[in-house]
């Protein structure tokens, strides 16, 4: 078995999309970034590529690249997940937590594992996304951005750990 942690911020933006865990969230605000900018989904890419030893995500997906631009983090996901099962991983649970003062998450937090877990071919009981607040502290608290942290247990289907 093998462990990675994954963290990633951006910064709040008016008139961007807000798209975390692949659910666009109704609000005035969305993050800043290349791509779709969910820092959700980046957290969990990192996280699953530390596991295996892989590197991060700007190895694989770097911002200076344009066919990465404005792109889905789902689609992301979903070529780590490919690259993690070509190496004979396989992802055992992911859990995450977003720190956001605004929106409320709660009501999407179902779509949002849902759609990760579709997005790496796991059953959405392997993914969990927990949300909070900072309580009005740091730049999560000041609605400057939002923040999100993961944390994944993969395995070797093989269950070789010498590799």
């Amino acid at each position: 078995m093998r462990a990675g942690i994954g963290y990633d911020v951006h910064r709040l933006e008016k008139g961007r999309r807000l798209v975390l865990g692949g659910v666009e969230i109704p609000y005035e605000y969305g993050l800043l970034g290349h791509s779709d900018a969910d820092v959700l989904a980046h957290a969990v890419m990192d996280a699953l590529l530390g596991a295996a030893a892989l590197g991060d995500i700007g190895r694989y997906f770097p911002d200076t690249d344009g066919k990465y631009k404005d792109i889905s983090s789902m689609v992301l996901l979903g070529n780590v997940g490919d690259m993690l099962a070509q190496r004979g991983f396989a992802i055992c649970n992911i859990d995450t937590v977003v720190a956001a003062q605004r929106p409320k998450l709660a009501p999407y937090i179902d779509r949002m594992c849902g759609n990760m877990a579709t997005a790496l071919g796991i059953a959405a009981d392997r993914v969990s996304v927990k949300a909070t607040t900072t309580e009005g502290l740091g730049f999560e608290g000041r609605m400057e951005g939002i923040s999100a942290r993961a944390i994944c247990i993969i395995e070797r289907n093989d269950q070789d750990v010498s590799k």
